[in-house]
């Protein structure tokens, strides 16, 4: 009879905590929780059962001398190994990495102070003081030719400016953690957004600044639900520079892969 009630207390306590944890996932959801509070979420209302269950246990045979010595670092033992083994589960962090985005961040809010400004006039004025005794050297050389001159130079420094700007748009997807919501290059993604890798083909540059400015200017085809709830953030307008804003858009015009199904754009606005 004792086992009896102890498996009908254990069933029943256990679909209780089940049913807890659910619902916890579920308001964790509803209120847009990361994944991994929902899990902890969860969790916990298993943790909460299992110690309701132990309550109504029967007691243990009493150990004594080495015998409860042994019994309490096995506990311990057993204990932690739990623990430890599901916090190595979860997503890991790494501060160093968190602080190097942040960094990255408020350097281009720096260089919007007046010592900023001052920096960057002195940065460019020592650029252009070296390109013009590079171009006047080159003339002296070519005795006045002007228009080779600038080809050459003006040629390679439009590609490596280009090349640049697709870089930094691609350092932005990173800093602004675009790959909460969308899925590229196969990594990232959580459903709250399509996947963009053809999204070049399917958008102008001039679209995608309007829809990173304006969320509900575009919705992507399937993604209704989203879109109503207003999943994408519009808050990239007042957090982004121009310049920021330019450069996430020729690397998003860049993404071209036709093999990955990039839902359709839609303008709503």
């Amino acid at each position: 009879m004792a086992e009896q009630s102890l498996t009908r207390n254990i069933i029943k306590k256990g679909v209780i905590g089940v049913i807890v944890g659910i619902v916890l996932v579920a308001v964790a959801k509803a209120t847009h929780f990361p994944l991994v509070f929902q899990i902890m979420f969860f969790i916990y209302a298993m943790l909460g059962a299992a110690v309701f269950i132990l309550l109504d246990a029967p007691s243990l045979h009493r150990l004594e001398g080495i015998k409860a010595i042994v019994g309490l670092v096995l506990f311990y033992l057993v204990l932690s190994g739990v623990y430890i083994g599901g916090a190595t589960s979860l997503p890991q962090y790494d501060p160093e990495i968190e602080k190097g985005k942040i960094e990255k961040l408020l350097k281009a809010r720096r260089a919007r102070t007046q010592q900023g400004k001052a920096e960057e006039l002195i940065a460019r004025a020592k650029a252009l003081n070296e390109r013009a005794v590079s171009i006047e050297q080159q003339l002296k050389i070519l005795g006045g030719g002007v228009q080779v001159v600038e080809e050459a130079v003006a040629t390679p420094a439009s590609s490596a400016a280009a090349g640049d700007l697709v870089a930094l748009g691609k350092e932005q997807w990173e800093l602004q953690e675009c790959y909460n919501c969308h899925k590229l290059f196969g990594k990232g993604g959580k459903k709250r957004g399509p996947e963009l890798d053809n999204i070049g083909n399917l958008m102008t540059p001039e679209a995608l600044r309007q829809k990173i400015l304006d969320p509900k200017s575009w919705k992507a085809e399937g993604f209704d639900k989203q879109y109503k709830k207003g999943k994408m953030p519009d808050k990239y307008k007042d957090l982004m520079f121009d310049e920021e804003v330019d450069a996430l858009v020729a690397f998003l015009a860049t993404l071209k892969d036709t093999s990955v199904n990039t839902p359709k754009p839609i303008k709503m606005k």
